[in-house]
């Protein structure tokens, strides 16, 4: 088959998720892969206002980072990304000063971008500028000390240094993250205006990366072909040379395409379709719990929720076994039970020591002043009805054993968020994600301050003075003993209730090698082959 047969069939899928029996000779070769998805990416790059976590798929295989996480296997076998392991990617060393200020990056001197033009210290000079020039970048680069341009010093043409105005232990992964991408600045220019200095809307649409994979060609919102990029220096050549990957949203058919042997991978499966597939021996399912959390928040600006005791008489109310099978048949890690009172590590999440227990629950309302209850609302977004629904009817049969009236609300989606920002939902199910492993950074983006993010609106005065007294501790006696206090005040306090870590469930044809879960939830494509 040659290049333009290749892609012609391609172009042929986009109507029918059903293979042409071009694709399907193109398939047999073990360097060839089609994925199929929910969603589709809606731009190349990382920091668009808007963009969605399936653009993730495109910014992490087509550009290079500085640096980035090392993998080691689970339990089971599956590469998972180590947080505490980086290392470089377009930096073949790096370095950081004896006062923890500075952290210096050698770059790769044979690194070169997909058109063919050399990676420069300059050129990592204005991508890093460019993340600071980004709302959506800086927010995250704040997190690790990282604000002005200044701080991005080209020492020569292969060394770049990243000046820092006190330690900070965030700095170094943040530039593991997703948003740091280094941009071919040369091309990248050549589309930059007056009023869009660093060509923010040229890229959302257009790539000029430098990694592992280049895009072939594209239909945003539809399919995108990726081609290995052959001089590629950040590591071991990927043995796969070419990717097909799709969007086709109902669930149905990327299963049946899968069973078909149409599909090679196929992303976002929905709990129930995995008991399913699991039982084809035809196929495997790889499910990897994740970073990401599930939980009931309640608004402790709203009364009761005001009301630690009416906090507690809700967490002992829940039925958590019933919703962890309703809604993800048990494909996760729950964050429910456990042991009250002082913890004993100082990972978290962590379970927070609550079990079902209706009359404890009942003694606390009434403790509370509510012993003939009340009535409030139950939100959640249509966006995640196939898990957010089973919880909430169940939530609602439970709590009326304890007097609790609810009337749920299904919030059209994409609107939760403002509602969420506004602080006007009093009691609700939601889900996010922590990028950073430390637990204060995970206190301080969930538990603390005014943004949405602050879910229960929690505002207990010690627990802030220890979210602002971890931030910059180096001492590790000090910190651990500061975080173990500072998640007995959660468990005790409970502003939200955690549930879960959900499981990302992957389907693939048995043939289909080397799956490994990165932290963001996309394909890393570098690590894909055929056995």
């Amino acid at each position: 088959m040659n290049r333009r047969d290749f892609l012609a069939s391609m172009a042929a899928l986009t109507a029918s998720t059903t293979l042409p029996a071009k694709w399907a000779i193109a398939q047999s070769r073990a360097d060839s892969l089609r994925v199929l998805s929910e969603g589709a990416a809606n731009s190349f790059d990382t920091i668009s206002i808007g963009v969605n976590r399936n653009s993730i798929q495109v910014t992490w295989n087509v550009y290079d980072r500085l640096v980035t996480f090392a993998y080691k296997p689970r339990e089971d076998g599956t590469p998972y990304y180590d947080y505490f392991d980086i290392q470089g990617e377009l930096a073949e060393s790096y370095e950081v000063a004896e006062n923890k200020k500075s952290i210096t990056f050698h770059l790769r001197k044979d690194a070169v971008f997909h058109d063919g033009s050399p990676v420069t210290a300059e050129d990592v000079k204005w991508s890093l500028d460019r993340v600071v020039a980004s709302p959506v970048g800086k927010a995250q680069f704040q997190t690790g000390s990282m604000t002005d341009p200044n701080q991005f010093v080209v020492v020569d043409a292969h060394t770049i240094r990243v000046d820092l105005p006190q330690p900070d232990r965030f700095a170094l992964p943040n530039l593991a993250l997703t948003y740091p991408i280094i941009v071919n600045s040369k091309l990248a220019k050549q589309h930059a205006t007056e009023s869009d200095p660093f060509a923010m809307e040229w890229l959302k649409n257009n790539a000029a990366g430098g990694g592992a994979f280049k895009i072939e060609k594209a239909a945003m919102g539809e399919r995108i072909i990726f081609a290995r990029f052959d001089e590629w220096k950040g590591g071991a050549l990927p043995k796969i040379k070419r990717v097909l990957w799709q969007t086709v949203p109902a669930a149905e058919s990327r299963i049946a395409s899968l069973v078909r042997k149409d599909a090679d991978i196929v992303q976002d499966i929905p709990p129930k379709d995995v008991v399913a597939l699991l039982k084809n021996p035809d196929v495997k399912v790889i499910g990897v719990p994740t970073s990401s959390f599930q939980f009931i928040g309640m608004n402790g600006d709203i009364a009761p929720f005001n009301d630690v005791r009416v906090r507690q008489a809700i967490a002992y109310a829940l039925p958590y076994d019933n919703m962890f099978k309703a809604a993800l048949f048990g494909r996760g890690q729950p964050l429910f039970g456990g042991q009250p009172g002082e913890p004993s590590t100082t990972k978290f999440p962590q379970p927070l020591g609550y079990s079902t227990d209706i009359e404890k629950a009942k003694a606390l309302l009434t403790e509370a002043g509510l012993a003939d209850g009340f009535s409030t609302t139950f939100s959640y977004e249509l966006s995640v009805a196939t898990i957010a629904e089973p919880i909430a009817l169940l939530l609602q049969e439970s709590l009326g054993k304890i007097g609790i009236k609810i009337e749920i609300q299904k919030v059209p989606a994409g609107q939760l968020g403002t509602l969420l920002q506004e602080k006007k939902v009093p009691f609700y199910f939601e889900g996010s994600t922590s990028y950073l492993a430390d637990p204060d950074y995970f206190f301080r983006i969930f538990y603390y301050g005014d943004t949405r993010w602050n879910f229960g609106s929690y505002k207990n005065p010690e627990f802030a003075k220890l979210v602002e007294k971890t931030r910059y501790e180096t001492d590790s006696a000090t910190y651990d003993a500061d975080i173990k206090r500072m998640i007995t005040l959660v468990k005790q306090d409970i502003p939200i209730i955690l549930l879960w870590h959900p499981a990302l469930d992957t389907g693939m044809q048995k043939d289909v090698e080397g799956y490994s879960y990165a932290f963001h939830r996309q394909l890393e494509l570098k690590t894909l082959s055929r056995a």
